[in-house]
């Protein structure tokens, strides 16, 4: 097993773990650490990503780890896993199922990208990807889709959690509806990208994001054909504006 594969096996057992976690909590009587205006936090969250933390660091000690929840753990070696250990919060805390555990691994001073696992527990899905390499759902290959013009396309446009960039987000989803097939807003940055790099989605775009939401994503729609962009935000400072497509469709002048 090469250095890939053994990372990748690790960010799978851990990412089927917390999936298992939070499927069987799926339903039940959530504890609400932090109810905020557009979010919700999840002691579940904590749970999950405690437990992703402790089997990484259980195989790679000297590996740190950035989560969505605790910031940073772990050593200073040389690699970094970049974890959303419920990403779709609020879709969850509503009973929609729609969500996932996502978990990356990049090299720390270069910050490249080594491979990705997304989840979702209740579709039994497992979408993974290694650099260089093909993205695989359930272990199959898969691609993004090859529709190039805007009336073909389905895309999603992401709203985010400040009056400014919800305003910045109105305007954009306006100027995308008008043109493509369909719009969707389905509640999970990492479910989208995934969705990007199998083909279900031809794009999704939103003005302010968090890296452990689109990090796994991101390998995934490229080594699937696509292409991400990533700019810091406008809105709030530590968020990235992000636009993932197929690679094919021209969106670029719509945003």
């Amino acid at each position: 097993m090469n250095d890939l594969q053994a990372l990748l096996a690790t960010a799978t057992e851990a990412a089927h773990a917390a999936g298992e976690l939070i499927q069987t909590n799926f339903g039940s009587e959530l504890t609400v650490n932090e109810m905020q205006r557009h979010d919700i936090k999840l002691e579940l969250d904590v749970r999950s990503q405690k437990l992703i933390t402790e089997m990484i660091l259980a195989k790679f000690p000297e590996h740190a780890i950035l989560g969505e929840e605790g910031g940073d753990t772990g050593g200073d070696g040389p690699i970094e896993w970049i974890v959303d250990p419920i990403d779709g919060t609020v879709n969850y805390f509503f009973g929609i199922p729609h969500f996932c555990v996502s978990i990356a691994a990049r090299e720390r001073d270069s910050k490249k990208l080594l491979i990705g696992v997304i989840f979702d527990p209740m579709q039994k899905e497992t979408f993974t990807v290694m650099a260089g390499g093909t993205t695989l759902l359930n272990g199959k290959p898969v691609k993004c889709s090859s529709r190039a013009t805007m009336a073909e396309a389905v895309v999603t446009v992401g709203f985010s959690k400040s009056k400014e960039a919800l305003d910045l987000g109105f305007e954009r989803y306006k100027r995308i509806a008008y043109e493509v097939r369909k719009t969707r807003m389905l509640g999970s940055a990492a479910l989208a990208m995934a969705y990007i790099a199998c083909g279900r989605l031809d794009a999704y775009v939103e003005e302010q994001i968090s890296l452990w939401d689109i990090a796994a994503g991101q390998l995934m729609v490229e080594c699937g054909g696509g292409k991400v962009e990533t700019k810091p935000s406008t809105t709030k400072p530590g968020t990235m504006f992000i636009c993932a497509t197929n690679g094919k469709l021209g969106i670029e002048s719509y945003l």
